[in-house]
């Protein structure tokens, strides 16, 4: 990559990284202090973590799309002052009511779909792949900080001091896009990271990547179910302070990272995705009953816990690579937007119900709500067909190849190893499907730029 791609690699990672350790550093504390907040119930708690998701699936796509026309630092400054006003919001209030507005208005300042096509706007066709991948990177990276600094911040004033913190970190988002980030020479609508009006019907009309969308919803449903009583169990039921989680989630979160590798890598490697993926929810749907069994033993749920997060993490590694394998050359974009939205519902779904199931039914209720989302997890997974394991690729064509589409089309897809070509004459580029085990690459060089 060029100093341009690398900066821009760095600077937006920074922008999702603390924007992101904002939204999640609330998940394993909210629980906590609900005695400051008047009013509250379980199912308010449970409905104060998630709203975001849903203001974040009512607007991400909205507001991807108006970048497309105003421009994507205007849609992504805007969305961080949202995010900053409901922070501080959230940081005066000590009523629940409140707090869940304040919690809606830091979701509706949606702006992954954005940043995601800024990232496209500032790289060339050929890094655009590892820039992606770097942002991707950052989002986990921000979860697992936020699982530890999370609780060691309420200790020093409660959600007050976590709500002005990511206040502090929306207010940084904003310096690195207006100093860090680099504006972009022209906006394009990208086939590959940006979300096209045009293509949202197909995508959901489309059977696989619509259980795909079911997937994706039922995951962040049931870490967000778990997450509105596990931190209760750790300071209630095992007499673990506040401050000390971190030493609950660093372990834990690390240990399941690194054995979820080797599964990703058979998955992906040796073309094993389907059953490992089905493995991975079996993980899930034992740690739902382990947890329903037994909540309140230490190691019996540490044992659970891992279990838990060994097939999460596999399962939100694999699940964007499944989307861009389903999905035509054309609307990986738009079905990752989609499937995007599909995550937030979830969020939003995961945290109401698990609260107004812990009211009702108390913690082992949330365990079996979430064993039986975990079964029809299973139940998606099952009906998923084998996929191609084909690479996305995008090329740009000489202007020689742009004058006739029609024939250009023609002849990559007599090149060996391309099976499926679609051509953008905005961009000037074309995107394909691989086999990278049999392309013939030396055909394919005669149509690059």
């Amino acid at each position: 990559m060029n100093s341009l791609e690398i900066r821009t690699a760095y600077s937006l990672s920074a922008v999702f990284a603390v924007r992101m350790l904002g939204l999640f550093m609330i998940l394993p504390i909210l629980p906590l202090f609900a005695k400051e907040l008047s009013n509250a119930t379980p199912f308010l708690i449970g409905l104060t973590i998630g709203i975001y998701g849903l203001t974040q699936a009512l607007f991400q796509i909205p507001l991807g799309l108006l970048s497309d026309h105003i421009g994507r630092k205007p849609v992504i400054i805007g969305g961080l002052a949202i995010f900053a006003v409901g922070s501080v919001i959230a940081a005066l209030s000590n009523d629940i009511y409140l707090t869940i507005f304040a919690r809606a208005v830091q979701g509706s300042g949606a702006i992954a779909a954005t940043t995601m096509a800024l990232a496209a706007d500032l790289t060339r066709e050929d890094h655009r792949a590892k820039v992606m991948a770097f942002i991707g990177m950052s989002i986990g990276i921000a979860f697992s900080v936020a699982m530890v600094v999370g609780p060691l911040i309420s200790q020093f004033g409660g959600l007050s001091a976590v709500f002005w913190t990511t206040t502090l970190l929306a207010i940084i988002g904003l310096l690195l896009i207006i100093f860090t980030v680099p504006t972009p020479k022209q906006t394009k609508i990208h086939r590959d990271a940006g979300i096209i009006r045009a293509f949202i019907k197909p995508i959901l009309t489309q059977g696989t990547l619509m259980r795909m969308n079911a997937s994706v919803f039922l995951l962040h449903l049931l870490m967000t179910a778990n997450f509105s009583v596990l931190p209760l169990i750790f300071r209630d039921h095992l007499n673990i302070e506040t401050a000390q989680h971190w030493k609950i989630y660093l372990p834990i979160l690390l240990i399941s990272f690194l054995l979820s590798i080797p599964l990703i890598i058979i998955a992906e490697k040796h073309r094993k995705i389907k059953i490992i993926f089905i493995i991975a929810v079996l993980l899930l749907i034992t740690s739902q009953v382990l947890l329903g069994f037994n909540p309140f033993s230490f190691y019996p749920l540490m044992f659970a816990f891992l279990l838990f997060f060994i097939g999460f993490n596999f399962m939100e590694a694999v699940q964007p690579s499944l989307v861009a394998k389903y999905s035509d050359v054309n609307t990986k974009g738009t079905a990752m937007g989609v499937y995007s939205t599909a995550q937030f519902f979830g969020i939003f779904v995961g945290g109401a119900v698990g609260g107004l199931v812990l009211q009702k039914w108390g913690i082992s209720g949330v365990f079996v709500f979430g064993a039986i989302s975990s079964i029809a997890l299973l139940l998606v997974a099952i009906s998923l067909p084998k996929p191609d394991y084909y690479k996305n690729e995008l090329i740009k064509l000489k202007n020689d190849f742009l004058k006739d589409i029609d024939l250009t089309k023609q002849q990559l897809l007599e090149v060996a190893g391309i099976k499926q070509v679609a051509i953008s004459i905005e961009e000037g580029v074309a995107y394909l499907k691989i086999d990278k085990l049999v392309l013939d690459k030396t055909q394919i060089s005669k149509f690059i730029d």
